[in-house]
This record gives structure tokens, sequence and C-alpha cells, in this order.
């Protein structure tokens, strides 16, 4: 095992000396461990210098996984907060990190940003030490050790990812913002955008109202006779009036030019490609967010600029039904791990227990984990619950745990925030999810915790058993959306990808669940633009 601060003094020599204690221990490197406080604040740096990590133990994530076993969730996690934690002396605050702002943007240069207390190497291993006997003492210390080892192993793939980026044309982009948008004006909205503003203030009979003001466009509708509670997309659709369809279409268009639309792409979009800060961990469930860019939000339309270098092709890998298969292996519903053996779950959960009716079996399925409670899901849920009762009771414990302000744990270890829990982080693009007050939407959120976090965990481990599957190779994974994977490979070596895909989504089936029935089956695609996938 090694050791180093965060940051370092001098990323050189710290460069230097990983590359020469990995090349000197290359036939021992399952062995070989770098122990540091925080991968975001060391790796990036060490990519820029040309050296690839093969396994670290992050001591802040692996800290935040502790504290929030223990149920202080949100308590300062930094390797001096740890040492003096342990040692019981006043804790010091987590040091503030400068914000992922995209090349031209000088907001960084606005706010201070307060560095990280150095600590010894002797501090660290303390540290290390120190957390290794926590995690001995949880209920199930080989799940949580594969938990700290998948978290850590996810903030590598993290810092690996933003430094590869992910191929994007800039001219396909440009292309394609014209053709949805018409061409950039020099003041204002594009062409579209103006067009159908002027459309919905036609349709109210106004002037100078503001589509993307929703207080504006709820004030017109009560002016013309229909109320609505909001101006989300589901709820106008269900109004008649001929302001909807233009309404609609702008909300639309107006998400795509905010979010990636040209200025988008000149901030994030660099030497061909999109190098967004992914933060690994960095929701409550244990899923990616990122720092700005929106890396896990791109919309279908925009990935027709995502393209594959020539000679390349990407192999998307999307784990269909995975939180469903997910309920099966955790819960030990005997039957329900049985209909998990089969490609389509609902298909085979309609087949066994509701007369072939595979929406119904579909409702039934979605409404236990989320908590649905009315309308369709009403006689659906009491046919899983009669067939499937440990299932069903297995979520219901944790809506129960949850709505009495009680903490429930993923299948690893990944424990919830209490019900008073605060973001742990600012500044994430989607924002950190926040534990509900005690009550029924408490348990609704427990009740969907403890399968998401693992499914989270699930796609952890086939992440970084698919690291180690192509490590070596020119390939590499350039995009990672909770459970879809995305690696940018030579079209020869895609159908290696392909075949590697398949085998590591088995291996964390077995690495999690052991011998359960569940199988996790993916849908692959080999195309030469992220668009053509399935």
């Amino acid at each position: 095992m090694c050791a180093g601060g965060a940051p370092p003094p001098h990323v050189d020599d710290l460069a230097r000396a990983i590359a020469e204690l990995e090349g000197a221990q290359r036939e021992a490197a399952d062995q070989l461990r770098w122990i540091w406080s925080a991968t975001s604040d060391l790796y990036p740096a060490l990519l820029r210098a040309g050296v690839r990590v093969a396994r670290c133990h992050d001591l802040e994530l692996t800290e935040a996984l502790l504290l929030g076993y223990a149920g202080r969730w949100g308590e300062p996690r930094s390797p001096a907060a740890a040492q003096a934690r342990a040692q019981g002396r006043p804790v010091p605050p987590d040091p503030l990190r400068p914000g992922a702002e995209p090349p031209g943007f000088a907001q960084g240069a606005l706010f201070e940003t307060q560095a990280a207390p150095a600590l010894r190497i002797q501090d660290l291993l303390g540290v290390y030490e120190d957390q290794q006997r926590r995690i001995k003492e949880t209920e199930h210390p080989g799940r949580f050790r594969m938990l700290v080892a998948a978290e850590s192993a996810g903030a590598l793939i993290a810092a690996e990812m933003g430094h590869a980026g992910l191929p994007w044309r800039a001219d396909v982009h440009d292309e394609l913002m014209r053709e949805l948008l018409g061409p950039p004006q020099p003041v204002g909205p594009p062409r579209r955008l103006a067009e159908l503003t002027a459309e919905v203030n036609a349709a109210f009979g106004t002037r100078g109202l503001h589509p993307d003001s929703p207080a504006e466009v709820v004030r017109a509708f009560a002016r013309a006779g229909v109320e609505i509670p909001n101006t989300r997309a589901w709820v106008l659709r269900r109004v008649e009036h001929p302001a909807v369809a233009p309404l609609l279409e702008f909300k639309e268009l107006y998400r795509i030019w905010t979010a990636h639309g040209w200025a988008w792409c000149d901030a994030w979009v660099r030497d061909g490609r999109f190098r967004p800060e992914y933060v690994a961990g960095g929701v409550v469930s244990g899923r990616w967010a990122t720092r700005g860019g929106g890396a896990l939000q791109v919309p279908k339309v925009v990935r027709r600029a995502v393209i594959a270098d020539p000679g390349w092709r990407f192999v998307v890998a999307d784990a269909g039904q995975l939180e469903p298969r997910v309920l099966a292996a955790v819960s030990g519903d005997e039957r329900l791990a049985r209909a998990a053996a089969a490609g389509d779950l609902y298909a085979a959960l309609a087949t066994d227990s509701f007369d072939g009716d595979r929406a119904k079996a579909k409702v039934a399925l979605l409404g236990a984990m989320y908590g649905q409670t009315g309308g369709d899901a009403i006689p659906a849920l009491a046919v899983l619950r009669r067939h499937y009762p440990t299932a069903f009771e297995y979520v219901e414990a944790a809506a129960r745990t949850g709505e009495s302000g009680g903490l429930v744990r993923s299948w690893l270890g990944r424990t919830c925030p209490p019900a008073s829990g605060a973001p742990r982080d600012a500044g994430l693009d989607p924002p950190d999810e926040v534990a509900p007050p005690p009550g029924r939407a408490r348990g609704r959120f427990t009740r969907n915790f403890v399968i998401q976090a693992t499914a989270a965990e699930w796609a952890l481990v086939l992440l970084a058993t698919l690291r180690t599957a192509l490590a070596g190779t020119p390939a590499e994974l350039v995009l990672f959306v909770h459970d879809e994977v995305v690696v940018h490979c030579p079209a020869e070596q895609a159908e290696q990808v392909a075949a590697a895909v398949h085998e590591c989504a088995a291996t964390a089936g077995r690495m999690l669940f052991g011998a359960s029935e569940v199988r996790f089956p993916l849908d692959v695609s080999v195309v030469g633009s992220y668009a053509e996938a399935k």
C-alpha cells in the first residue's frame, strides 16, 4: 500500500513515484493500492501527467460512507476531520473546493477556496487503519468492504472519464441547433423560440407574455378560464387550449437552447471532447452527479452530435429493468427471483400471476417500489402482495422504517440520510437528493432507497470489473448514466468489448448476490453515433 496527501505540492514527483512503484510491482498489481485523501483532488492532475492508477482507497468517500452508517450523515469527512474525531479533538469543517468552471469562465477568480490541512503520510495511514477497524464493526463487513472498494474505483473511473472526454462534433452540434432553433441571433433568443413566443401570445390574445415564466403562463391560463397548478408538460397535455402546442414546443426547445445550446458547446466542448466533472457518489443513493455540463441529462436529440472517432465505435450497454431485478435479489423472494431469471421480467411476471397482462404486472412492481397507492395500482398491488409476499414486505418494511424516522441501508451498507438531512455538497448538476421529512413522503423515499442505492452498487461493480477487463486496451469508458455505460473503442475491438460488458454484468450480479437465480441482462448496441443506440 502507498499513501499520498491532497492536494500534492509536486504532482510530477508523485506521478513519477506511482509510475516507478507500479512498474516495479507489475506482477503484484492486484495487491498495490494507493491510499489518499480524495481521488477528485489528486487523480485528474496525475492523468494529465500521463499516470493511471490501478486501485485506490479514497479516505473521504469511505469516511462519508462510515459516517452515514453510524447515523452521522453529512458530518465533515476529510482525513483531518476523521483524525480529529478519532482522537476526540474538535472536528474541523471540510475544506471548500473550487468549482468546476469550464475554460473561459472567470468565476474561480471571484471566490476564495480553502486548502485542505496538510497531513503526514503516517496520519493518512492512521485514518485508513481506523476506517478498516470501523468497517469490521459493521453488520456485514464483507459487503461494506465491497462498497468501499466500488466507491473508490468509481472515483477513479469518474476522473478518467472526465479526462478522456465524450467525443463530440461541434460542427454537427451547430447544424443540429440551427435545424431545431434557427440561426443564433445577436441579441435575444433564436428565431424559432421567437416565433413560438409570438404564437403563444397570439393564442392567449396577449402581448409581452414570456413562455419561459411559469408564473406568467399560469396567470394567462387563469385569465382564459383554465386553472392549472403548474406548467409541467404532463399537466399542459391535459389542457385543451390553442396555446398548449406552441408552449410545449417552446419548453422543449428552450431547455435545449439554455442547457445544451451554442454557449454550452463553447464552454464545455474542446478538442473534440465534452469533458464534465463527474462526482462519484454525488447523490444520497450513491448515483453520480456532475458539476456543470449536464452530462447525465443529454437530450436524445442532441446525442446526434456524439459521434465516434473515424475507425472507432461506441459500445452502449443499458441495464433494462434493473431496479425490479434488484428487488428480486435483495428480498429473497424465490418466486420473483424465478421470474427475474427470464429476459423480460414483466412478461414473466404477467404469465406467472397477472393473466398475461404485462402492463398490469409492471404497474404493480413499480408501484411497490415507488409507493404508488392509487388508481390502477390498487388491484395490481393486491395481486403482487398475494403472490410475492416476501418482496412486497421488503419494501413495505423499508417504508415503515422511514415513516417512523428510522434509517435504511442498501445491500452493501450505504445508509440513507436522516429525515433532517441536508445536501452534503453544493453546485451539483443534477442537485443532491435530499430525504423528505418524516411521514408517508419519507416512507416513499426509504422504500425506494433500498432498491435504488443497491442498483447503484451493482452498476458501480459492473463499471469496476469492466475497467479491469479493458485495462491495457485502447478502449475507454466515456459515459456512465445510472444504468447505462458507453465505451469508445476501435471498431475491430467492438465485439470483444460487447462480450466483456455482458460478462461483467453477470460477474457484478454474482459478486453482490451470490448464487441468486436473478439475471441482469443488458441491451448492447455497437454504433457510430450515440443517437443510434437502441
